[in-house]
């Protein structure tokens, strides 16, 4: 078994673990919501100054993994450039090496 390979697999385990607890949790969130509707009073809407100028949740958090998208996609092409950069300096290139003669 190659290194990629092990390491792809342990990858594959961890997101499917995550998955797992985020389902887990959404379905706790999904039976709280349920509950504390049931036992509280429905309450009188109340106009909220402003209220339609501010975003919607679902609206925040798109923009925020949007932005976080970019600033991951962003720190990989640096990261990639830092890599190249870097090449003559790696074990094997040679250049590094024979400029110490």
């Amino acid at each position: 078994m190659t290194s990629n390979t092990m390491t792809q697999e342990l990858q594959d385990q961890f997101l499917s673990t995550v998955r797992k607890s985020q389902e887990i949790a959404l379905e706790a969130i999904k039976t709280m919501v349920d509950t504390v509707q049931s036992i509280t009073p429905k309450i009188p809407s109340v106009s909220v100054p402003f209220a339609d100028r501010l975003p919607k949740p679902q609206d925040v958090v798109a923009n925020g993994y949007d932005f976080a998208e970019q600033l991951l996609g962003s720190q990989r092409k640096f990261a990639d450039e830092v890599v190249k950069a870097a090449a003559p300096l790696l074990p094997g290139n040679g250049s590094g090496q024979s400029q110490a003669k």
